[in-house]
């Protein structure tokens, strides 16, 4: 069931009339039930699978639970009776019991994800081998990706971490923490909450909020202005360049990654836009998960911009517990003594970043090119670190450059271009055909399309680019604007006229200037994929 679906909006009119006409108490079981049916409605075999998930973290975190609260019972208890070193060694014999279950529920998890995922990426890896030796082939699996299991599965693991760890309480009641996996506006495209947050609004009871509801309605109408005005419709153009990569070189691949830079933008943040929107009319807060990522000065604030939720669970779930792993420690000990300090403070940085990109891009896809776009990012990332002091001496050098609106520009633009090529390797399915697409931008010559009229040759008439450019002035004006704070917040000050004016012309846009017609099917939302 598509957010741009006439079924999903039905199905959204039903649950907010039963949810606020229902008994407030009876208003997160409903949502279990509607997220239930959500997921069904994509395919009942797959309700399986996050069933499956569910079931094992919740019992794991009850299991790791119970242990603490009988640690911490026991230790009260005999708080006289036990030296020191008995308590460490019990609390010892404790953590070991509760990282068994962990583990277990750990590996169970992220091996059902790495068999769905990857198992036919793994098998397509090894045929290559076992063909270039004059091998035989091994069979591919016939296994359909369920809808949105990397952000539950990280969701659910998120939870079995913090559990762990005692940063969070087991959930006793299963039925509760079914709907923190499942709750269905996440189940597209994330973001990926963390149960300590998701569950303060999740299980409250809300009383009807004509407010919250008209907030929300009309979260959901800028994601939906976004989703169908710009992203939907600059999709054609994107699907005619990177279709056929021998035709389509040179200048072709410089626009194709410009117009699949914002329709990536337009969609993610539509999508989540809708996302907080549906939970937002339900009385349920869910974190932002963007903060004009595209103003950002370099690859690393970048990436503390776009898509937060899984840039911090990488960070605090990755990064972190490398970090200061005893192996780790040990590692950075022997650097400091064998090839000095700088070397034993940065490598283990670097490690750990290494490993944190290179997940990050197995994540996103079972392809090279995911791979090679998170080594990709990495390699940059780790380059800015090094040269950072070279960046100190020039702004010290050179001060009024550095704080200069035209430099802060000049970064603005260097990191969006950087990020648009990175890009292209989500574009094309193939590493020949990503480095084939970017060196050809250097070496054919055919910046003529650029004024010819061949960009009329994309499946985008002249009134779609005029749209287009319409559609993303309205954008970037938003996002300029919101440098000085919410611009609902502004708008609900207005007079109700012009409140009046602002929302029903958006809405005019999209039913007038969404990409639909005649046999027209949405397209999914490109983060369903992962």
């Amino acid at each position: 069931m598509l957010f741009t679906s006439y079924s999903f909006f039905g199905f959204l009119a039903l649950l907010f009339l039963a949810y606020y006409l229902l008994p407030r108490r009876m208003q997160w079981p409903l949502l279990l039930g509607a997220s239930c049916l959500f997921y069904y409605l994509a395919g009942p075999v797959y309700l399986l699978y996050i069933l499956t998930t569910a079931a094992t973290v919740y019992l794991a975190g009850l299991l790791m639970g119970g242990n603490l609260e009988r640690q911490s019972a026991y230790l009260k208890a005999h708080k006289a009776d036990l030296s020191k070193e008995e308590k460490r060694a019990y609390k010892d014999g404790q953590k070991r019991i509760r990282f068994r279950w962990f583990l277990l529920c750990l590996l169970l998890n992220l091996g059902i994800l790495a068999v769905v995922k990857y198992a036919n990426f793994f098998i397509a890896n090894v045929n290559g081998v076992l063909s270039a030796f004059g091998g035989g082939e091994l069979s591919f699996l016939s296994l359909a990706l369920p809808l949105g299991i990397s952000f539950y599965t990280f969701q659910a693991v998120g939870y079995l971490i913090d559990v762990y760890r005692g940063t969070v309480p087991a959930e006793r009641n299963f039925f509760r923490f079914a709907l923190f996996v499942s709750f269905f506006p996440q189940l597209i495209q994330g973001p990926i909450s963390r149960y300590g947050d998701l569950s303060q609004t999740l299980y409250q009871e809300h009383p009807f909020d004509p407010k919250a509801l008209s907030r929300g309605l009309q979260r959901m109408l800028w994601g939906y202005f976004k989703k169908l005005v710009i992203a939907d419709r600059i999709l054609a153009a994107v699907s005619t360049i990177t279709g056929g990569p021998e035709e389509y070189r040179g200048a072709y691949i410089f626009v194709g990654m410009l117009f699949y830079t914002l329709e990536l933008y337009a969609d993610f943040t539509g999508g989540i836009d809708i996302t907080i929107g549906v939970a937002q009319a339900l009385g349920i807060t869910v974190q932002e998960n963007f903060h004009r990522p595209y103003f950002s000065k370099s690859l690393k604030e970048y990436w503390r911009r776009w898509h937060v939720s899984m840039c911090a669970w990488f960070r605090d779930y990755v990064f972190y517990p490398v970090s200061v792993s005893p192996w780790m420690r040990r590692f950075t000990k022997f650097s400091k003594e064998h090839l000095g300090e700088q070397a034993g403070r940065r490598l283990p940085v670097y490690i750990s970043s290494f490993l944190v990109w290179l997940a990050t891009g197995i994540w996103h896809g079972a392809n090279w090119n995911f791979i090679v776009w998170g080594l990709a990012n990495y390699v940059v990332l780790m380059l800015s670190e090094e040269l950072e002091p070279a960046y100190a001496r020039f702004h010290k050098r050179f001060p009024a450059a550095g704080g200069s609106f035209a430099y802060r520009l000049f970064q603005v633009g260097r990191t969006f271009l950087l990020v648009c090529c990175l890009n292209l390797f989500d574009c094309y399915r193939s590493l020949s055909e990503t480095f084939g697409a970017i060196l050809s931008m250097f070496t054919v010559p055919n910046w003529h399309i650029l004024w010819d009229g061949s960009l009329l040759e994309l499946g985008l008439s002249g009134l779609d680019y005029g749209i287009l450019a319409a559609g993303t002035a309205v954008l970037l004006g938003v996002s300029l604007l919101q440098r000085r704070g919410s611009v609902r917040e502004r708008i609900a000050c207005r007079p109700y006229p012009v409140r009046f004016a602002v929302w029903y012309g958006l809405f005019l846009a999209v039913l007038l200037m969404g990409a639909y017609g005649i046999g027209y099917d949405a397209s999914q939302f490109i983060y369903n994929q992962f």
